[in-house]
């Protein structure tokens, strides 16, 4: 396994546990290019009640606007397999990598229902890498959605 790999997804890992510190599904991101995080990104759907602020697309933005164009050509490491919005925003972006943690059954768009990112019908297809540190992605969600169901609208 990559040991970059490994380092850049624990930088993704604390965006995600930001995320679950202000209430929102623990997912981090960052964008990489050159070696240098340009974009960091965590979702904040219910911080900035935005359907569209998933972690990838928060990082993208920051990304583009650190280098001043959309075109990112970089890699994106994200905690969970992005789902079909935030996959066709990679496509768009250009990004040449992507490396993501752990899968997502119900909503997984690279892998586990579609497979966007590698499509050879679209202009831009990417190179993937999935599952690293799963484990560690996968705890933090479920963990969370524990947490979550214990709340007083779950009866608890």
């Amino acid at each position: 396994m990559n040991d970059d790999d490994q380092m850049m997804m624990e930088h993704a890992l604390e965006q995600a546990r930001a995320a679950a510190a202000q209430g929102d599904v623990p997912v981090g991101a960052i964008v990489v290019v050159d070696g240098v995080i340009i974009g960091r990104g965590r979702n904040r759907r219910e911080l900035d009640r935005d359907p569209t602020a998933h972690a990838e697309v928060v990082a993208l933005r920051e990304a583009s606007q650190a280098i001043g164009h959309w075109r990112i050509e970089g890699t994106l490491y994200v905690t969970q397999e992005p789902c079909p919005m935030c996959a066709g925003a990679l496509v768009n972006a250009r990004i040449k990598r992507l490396v993501f943690g752990c899968l997502n059954p119900k909503a997984g768009a690279v892998q586990s229902l579609f497979t966007i990112t590698t499509d050879p019908r679209l202009n831009h297809r990417m190179e993937v890498r999935g599952e690293v540190r799963a484990s560690e992605c996968s705890q933090l969600l479920s963990k969370f959605f524990a947490e979550l169901r214990k709340g007083p609208e779950f009866g608890s």
